[in-house]
């Protein structure tokens, strides 16, 4: 059996902060449709999460908070199947600070008091990234300097708000652009203008969130790492840069957001080789796209057109964590979402979707069955 990372873990106590009460989140609701199938995640021995304690892995879901408080099937298999939880917005700058100076810290709060009253660990995302910004900052015509303490302040702030309560953190996504280049942002070009390399700009970023809680494990994360090619090797080398001149980086975050037109990726070799360097790494927000057949009303069902594009689908799940699992030091496997029904695919790539384990009604599909003869195996 493979060996688990050790828990995290520590709640503090932040008087100034309201957070909500664990009881909030914490106890299974019957099904919020009650239309659907009252089908209850399936606990116990046969849970994803025992079965990845057993494989030695953190097994974890993207969270949206308002269903994670409303939905009670939702809350179910959120708190039952998985070990590690990751917001998917409650964190990022423009929720978490929409107005300069002035945090709203409760939606986040909420999912950690959550996380804790049912034994998970908390993967923050994401410190730094070019989207989902505030208006206030990305329209507020600052110089570079201003720039540049901006940046530290937002991510010290945040970073020490949360210390002690967070496994690993996102601390800079998506920092390469797919030909292999520098992705230009307002923070890249404000550091440019000052004279200072891309290595200072994620150098600082890393050093500012080890600063503010040196506990936690700070990953850079990025999309179409999986396949080698201009993207994942410019990364490869830039994190070479920065481990020799000393960065505190612990590990690179492999979004894993495949699509079944494009192939199956060398994942487990890219995996290896960012791995041979001293890092962690691990899958961070998967999910597996195809093209769904289309209603007559022109909208798109969560079927796939392609019954054999449905069936690599459930296959491409299974080998996406077989190759996390055949890597040491992998130890962390997040799926992007619970369900069909809530996933970000349809709205970004229009006739794609049915990208994860559970279906419109929240029920498990093949792929979730999948994963767990993968754990099965791998205990």
């Amino acid at each position: 059996m493979r060996a688990s990372r050790p828990l995290i873990a520590g709640v503090i106590a932040l008087a100034s902060v309201a957070v909500l009460p664990t009881a909030a989140f914490a106890a299974p609701a019957p099904p919020a449709n009650p239309n659907a199938s009252d089908h209850s995640a399936v606990i116990g021995e046969n849970s994803l999460r025992a079965l990845a304690d057993e494989a030695g892995i953190k097994i974890g879901v993207a969270v949206n908070t308002d269903l994670l408080a409303t939905n009670g099937k939702y809350r179910n298999i959120v708190n039952t199947q998985f070990s590690s939880v990751t917001p998917e917005n409650v964190m990022k700058w423009e929720t978490v600070e929409p107005t300069r100076g002035v945090y709203n810290w409760a939606p986040a709060e909420a999912l950690i008091a959550n996380a804790q009253a049912n034994g998970q660990v908390v993967r923050g995302h994401t410190l730094v990234w070019h989207n989902q910004l505030p208006t206030w900052l990305t329209s507020g015509n600052f110089s570079p300097a201003e720039l540049r303490s901006i940046l530290e302040d937002h991510v010290k702030t945040v970073a020490s708000h949360f210390a002690g309560r967070i496994q690993q953190w996102d601390v800079v996504n998506e920092i390469f652009a797919d030909d292999g280049t520098f992705r230009q942002t307002i923070f890249s070009q404000a550091y440019a203008a000052l004279g200072l390399s891309a290595e200072q700009y994620i150098g600082d970023v890393f050093r500012w969130a080890h600063e503010a809680d040196p506990h936690a494990l700070l990953f850079y994360n990025d999309y179409n790492l999986e396949f080698t090619g201009p993207k994942s090797n410019a990364a490869y080398a830039f994190v070479q840069k920065l481990l020799a001149a000393g960065v505190p980086i612990d590990g690179v975050g492999f979004q894993g957001h495949l699509d079944t037109q494009y192939g199956y990726p060398d994942l487990q070799n890219n995996l290896q080789r960012f791995a041979d360097l001293g890092l962690q790494v691990a899958l961070t927000e998967v999910d597996i796209r195809t093209f769904v057949t289309k209603k007559n009303n022109g909208t798109y069902t969560n079927t796939p057109a392609d019954p054999a594009e449905g069936a690599q689908q459930v296959d491409w799940w299974a080998q996406t964590l077989e190759a996390c699992l055949a890597v040491e030091a992998c130890t962390s496997y997040t799926v992007w979402g619970v369900s069909d029904a809530n996933s970000w695919i349809p709205g970004v790539f229009t006739g794609q979707g049915a990208g994860l384990l559970f279906d419109d009604h929240n029920n498990p599909k093949p792929q979730y069955d999948a994963l767990r003869e993968v754990l099965r195996n791998a205990a």
